[in-house]
């Protein structure tokens, strides 16, 4: 398994981790994508801490803390072996305070994931989404006291808008805060979009990607392709519901280009869409899920390879959308950095 840092911080993670959205499964959105129970996921984290994969992602919402307390009890007796991030900001109850990024949410949700996970500390601590009521400086003291007590060792960021995000970092630089390390996102090769801004700010202010959905919210497993329906599986069951929209004919040539390079290099679609994002500026870690064993082993083998330049370059080229505004305007320019393939290539 390869490690790598995690942005400006001195820790390093697995390049792969195992995400846990699939645990618990106890209302109707968390049901499409799974519904591992104790004895299943323990069995996942064998396999996982197996290849060399020691850290795990979940959240408060993922089943309303069913997932939490799954996970923590998989990792009974082996808590000093694993890494383990987690998150905050939407609500779990109906009342005022129990959403958001407040100082009085944050505290806690906090000791709450705790409590579910059966441990003293979190790793890393993402706030799940902005928060445009709380002040930013409030959220950030009130992470800064939680890393200070010992209960969490990093700070992120997950779906921040480009500003948001920046917004944040320079308030902790001016207060001495505890600073967003990382930045969990959605990035695919049918979904390109944190390469216009959120790349180029990871790349200048050394903010690391974990990257959620690398498979495109299940369209890139092989089973959908051209002339044919959708087979088993979880988008056939709805488990894309939720998810930006994608047009058939550009999923259809993604998916036709990483058949051409699955049969070059004896891979599987998915294993090919993985390695392809582990050859992005700014991605330290590849959130993978997985509704079984044979899922899991089937991600665990994107690692331990690399595709060719060329294969690359016929990912890009088949993926390739003109980005929005201001962004196709600032391509023309020599002088501004382009930390990946903005432009499709001619020929």
């Amino acid at each position: 398994m390869e490690y790598r840092q995690l942005g400006g911080s001195g820790l390093k993670v697995p390049v792969l981790s195992f995400g846990t959205a699939t645990f618990g499964g106890t209302n109707e959105f968390f049901q499409r994508w799974g519904s591992t129970d104790v004895a299943q996921a323990s069995r996942m984290v064998d396999l996982c801490l197996e290849a060399g994969v020691n850290f795990f992602d979940t959240a408060d919402v993922y089943s309303q803390g069913v997932s939490e307390e799954i996970l923590g009890q998989a990792l009974k007796g082996r808590r000093d072996q694993v890494l383990i991030s987690t998150k905050a900001t939407f609500g779990m109850g109906s009342g005022p305070n129990e959403v958001g990024s407040s100082r009085h949410h944050l505290i806690r949700a906090c000791e709450a994931s705790l409590k579910r996970l059966g441990t003293d500390h979190i790793d890393l601590y993402f706030m799940h989404g902005f928060d445009a009521i709380a002040p930013v400086d409030e959220t950030l003291r009130a992470l800064d006291d939680l890393t200070r007590a010992g209960k969490i060792g990093y700070i992120g960021a997950s779906n921040f808008s480009g500003w948001h995000l920046m917004k944040a970092l320079a308030t902790s630089e001016k207060y001495g805060l505890a600073r967003y390390v990382a930045y969990q996102g959605y990035y695919s090769l049918i979904g390109r979009d944190y390469e216009w801004e959120l790349m180029p700010l990871g790349v200048d202010q050394k903010v690391g990607l974990m990257v959620w959905s690398p498979l495109g919210w299940g369209r890139l497993t092989g089973k959908i392709r051209r002339g044919q329906p959708a087979g088993a599986g979880r988008v056939a069951s709805g488990g894309d519901v939720g998810g930006p929209p994608v047009d058939d004919e550009y999923l259809y040539d993604v998916v036709d280009a990483l058949d051409r390079v699955a049969q070059e290099t004896n891979k599987s679609i998915p294993q090919v869409a993985l390695n392809w994002l582990l050859q992005r500026p700014t991605v330290a870690n590849i959130v993978v899920g997985a509704r079984n064993e044979e899922q899991l082993k089937q991600n665990l083998g994107a690692v331990g390879w690399s595709l060719t330049p060329e294969q690359v370059a016929l990912l890009d080229d088949a993926s390739h959308r003109t980005p929005a505004y201001p962004y196709w305007h600032q391509i023309g320019f020599e002088r501004n950095p382009k930390p990946t393939a903005w432009t499709k290539r001619e020929g």
